[in-house]
């Protein structure tokens, strides 16, 4: 009797285990592009622009979403970040 209570529990852990994964390869994608992205911009000296300064600060916050198993939230901040990457080497 224990077994037909355990094995639906058992089935809805894992269930809710898998459904954490649905970004994680979004969330590794735009964060590995967003970093080598920032790495240009630096070298060609727009590290010091407002754009490049959120841009940090949003692929902070999506590596750390990214450690939390947030992957949603990861790749939609990476995703931003790689725009203001864009504005900081477009000058704005």
């Amino acid at each position: 009797m224990k077994a037909w209570i355990c094995l639906p529990l058992i089935a809805l852990v894992l269930t809710g285990c898998a459904g954490k994964t649905a970004y994680r390869d979004s969330c590794a994608n735009q964060l590995d592009a967003a970093w080598k992205e920032l790495d240009l911009a630096k070298a060609e000296g727009f590290a010091g622009t407002v754009s490049y300064s959120k841009a940090l600060s949003l692929l902070t916050g999506a590596k750390t979403q990214q450690q939390f198993e947030a992957f949603e939230g990861c790749s939609n901040k990476a995703e931003k970040a790689r725009f203001y990457i864009r504005e900081s080497r477009a000058g704005r």
